[in-house]
C-alpha cells in the first residue's frame, strides 16, 4: 500500500527509494576483518532512506530497541580449564546439516535495491557457507530464480497476496522449484507503521493484491495451505506460548520465534524474551528457530542456549548485501562463525547440545541500545561525522 500524502501543500512527494550504491567488490570483502566494517560499507553505500527503511522499526521503534536490550540484558557464563581444541557448531534443521547455527531470514523488496543479483546473491552465499536461506515472496528476481543460482533445496516464505488459486499457484511454483518447506509468516496481518519510510515519503508497498487476503488467515488455511505444498510448514512470527502450543497441534514441524525485528507490533516482547515459554510449550514436539536484534556470535550462543535450534539474521543480511554483494553476505558468515566459535572456546562448550539456560544469566546492559548498539566503533565513527 503506498504511502499517501493528505493536502495538496505536502512538503515531499511519494517517491521511490533509490537503489544502493554499488556494492563492494570481492576483493575488498575479503578485507573486513570485523562486522562493524561490513555495517559501515553499508551506510556509506545506502541512501539515508534505504537506510532507514532497513534499520528502522514500527512507530516508536520500541520493540527493535527491546529486541537488542533483551539480548543485551543477558551474560555468560565461563568454565575454564576444558579441552576446546575442537568446537563443532553445526546444528541441523528438518533433517539437513548446516554449518553454523545461523540461517539467511526471509527479507523482500530491500534486496533488489541493496544489489542487483537480490535473493540470488542470498541464495548462493547461504549455500556456499554450509547453511540455507528464506526466500521471500516478495524478493527479486523471484523465486524460481533464487532456486535455480543453487543446487541445494531453499526455504520459501509466504506472503498471501491473493486467493486460494493465487496461493494454489504460488506454492505450486515453490515446490516445482524444489524448495524443501514453507515458511508462512503469520504476524503480518497488518503492515506495521514504519515511520521513517512515512517520513522520507517513500512509497513502500506492503505489497500487490488485497491486504485482506493476509489479515483473514486462520488455523485451517495453514493446514491446507502444508497439504497444498506437500512439504513441512514453518510458522513464522509465534511470539506467544499459546500459540506456539496452537501451532503444534495443528501439524507445524517448526515454530519461528520473531515480532519482525520491531517491524510490525510496537511495544510487543522481545523475541528472546519470548524464546523460553514457547520452547517450554513446545517441549520437543517441533523444532524452534529464532530471530529479533541478532548482530554478534555471543547473540547466537544466548538463543541457542535458550532452546533455539538455529538463529536467522535480517538487518545484518541487509548490511553485509548493500556492503559487496553476496561476497558480503558470505564474509559477514565468516565472521559470526568466528565469534561463535570464540565464544564457544572462552566459555568452555565443544558441541551447541552442550549449551541450556544454566549458561546465561540476568545482566544490567551497559549501553543504550538502538539497532546498532553491538557495534561501537561503528556508533561513534557515525557520531563523530554528524559532529562535523
Amino acid at each position: 500500500m503506498k504511502t499517501r500524502l493528505t493536502g495538496a501543500k505536502a512538503a515531499h512527494a511519494a517517491r521511490a527509494l533509490p537503489r544502493a550504491r554499488r556494492p563492494s567488490t570481492k576483493k575488498s570483502a575479503a578485507g573486513f576483518q570485523t562486522l562493524q566494517e561490513i555495517v559501515t560499507a553499508a551506510r556509506r553505500n545506502l541512501s539515508r532512506e534505504l537506510w532507514d527503511h532497513l534499520s528502522g522499526g514500527s512507530e516508536s521503534e520500541t520493540t527493535l530497541r527491546r529486541n537488542r536490550h533483551a539480548l543485551d540484558s543477558l551474560a555468560l557464563r565461563q568454565r575454564v580449564l576444558v579441552n576446546v581444541t575442537g568446537i563443532d557448531i553445526a546444528t541441523t534443521l528438518l533433517g539437513r546439516k548446516l554449518s553454523l547455527p545461523v540461517f539467511l531470514a526471509p527479507v523482500g523488496a530491500f534486496l533488489g535495491m541493496a544489489d542487483p543479483q537480490g535473493a540470488v546473491a542470498v541464495a548462493r552465499a547461504a549455500v556456499a557457507r554450509g547453511t540455507t536461506a528464506f526466500i521471500s515472496t516478495a524478493a527479486k528476481p523471484g523465486l524460481e530464480a533464487a532456486a535455480a543460482a543453487v543446487n541445494e533445496p531453499l526455504i520459501f516464505q509466504l506472503y498471501v497476496r491473493g486467493d486460494r488459486k493465487w496461493v494454489e499457484d504460488i506454492l505450486d511454483r515453490a515446490r516445482a522449484g524444489g524448495y524443501r518447506a514453507l515458511c508462512v509468516t503469520v504476524d503480518r496481518n497488518y503492515y506495521g507503521r514504519r515511520e521513517r519510510d512515512l517520513i522520507s515519503r517513500a512509497a513502500v508497498r506492503e505489497g500487490f493484491g488485497d491486504p485482506r487476503h493476509q489479515a483473514s488467515l486462520n488455523w485451517d488455511d495453514l493446514a491446507w495451505m502444508k497439504e497444498r505444498m506437500k512439504a513441512p510448514l514453518i510458522l513464522k512470527g509465534i511470539a506467544t506460548a499459546e500459540d506456539a502450543r496452537l501451532a503444534v497441534e495443528h501439524g507445524t514441524e517448526v515454530i519461528y520465534v520473531s515480532n519482525h525485528g520491531g517491524r510490525q507490533l510496537d511495544h510487543a516482547q522481545a523475541s528472546i524474551e519470548v524464546l523460553p515459554e514457547v520452547v517450554a510449550a513446545v517441549d520437543g514436539r517441533a523444532e524452534v528457530l529464532f530471530d529479533g536484534g541478532v548482530l554478534r556470535g555471543t547473540d547466537v550462543i544466548k538463543a541457542v542456549a535458550l532452546g533455539a535450534r538455529a538463529v536467522g539474521v535480517g538487518k545484518l543480511l541487509g548490511w553485509a548485501l548493500a556492503a559487496a554483494g553476496e561476497a558480503g553476505i558470505v564474509r559477514m558468515l565468516e565472521l559470526l562463525e568466528t565469534e561463535i566459535r570464540t565464544t564457544m572456546g572462552l566459555i568452555g562448550v565443544t558441541s551447541l547440545t552442550q549449551l541450556n539456560p544454566a549458561w546465561v544469566r540476568p545482566a544490567q546492559p551497559v549501553v543504550q541500545t538502538s539497532a546498532t548498539s553491538a557495534y561501537p566503533y561503528f556508533e561513534e565513527a557515525t557520531s563523530a561525522r554528524r559532529k562535523k
